[in-house]
């Protein structure tokens, strides 16, 4: 059990950190915006109390440490998702890690995005309400592609 608490915690760390650096590599290249963490925290914060959709989440009264809150968030979730691979894994993949899964749980964790996090923050599914919904589409497809590759690049350096 330690183990896989341990290669959760790296794999998890590893994937999300390969994420922010990509979003990083977007803003510095494209002047692509990063993810707002103080908003998706914000919007964590309120999910306890009942609120899991808002119109706008800018236009929700803010919280005290909901940046904190949603840096920590993203990075407890990518650690979820890595302990989840390797319990899908098991000890084979554990061992002998492969892409295709890792490119799974990557794509799979798309759709939280898509149905809970947009929709509950005001963009609607899958940021239908964007003007740039496809842009942001393609981007998140691409950027779980890349948490996928820290993922297994995390795990391959576990073996």
């Amino acid at each position: 059990m330690s183990d896989l608490i341990l290669r959760s915690l790296i794999m998890g760390c590893v994937a999300t950190a390969a994420m922010d650096v990509w979003a990083l590599i977007l803003k510095l290249v494209f002047g692509l915006p990063p993810a707002n963490w103080t908003l998706i925290g914000r919007w964590f914060v309120y999910v306890p109390r009942g609120r899991l959709f808002h119109g706008d989440i800018g236009q929700t009264p803010s919280v005290r440490y909901e940046t904190a809150i949603g840096w920590a968030a993203h990075y407890i979730i990518g650690i979820i998702y890595a302990a989840a691979l390797l319990v899908w894994g098991g000890s084979d993949w554990m061992s002998a890690p492969t892409f295709l899964p890792a490119l799974i749980v990557g794509w799979v964790t798309v759709g939280a995005g898509w149905f809970l996090l947009q929709p509950g923050m005001g963009a609607g599914w899958a940021a239908n309400k964007r003007a740039n919904k496809w842009q942001v589409r393609f981007l998140n497809v691409v950027g779980h592609t890349v948490f996928a590759l820290g993922l297994f690049g995390a795990a391959l350096l576990l073996v």
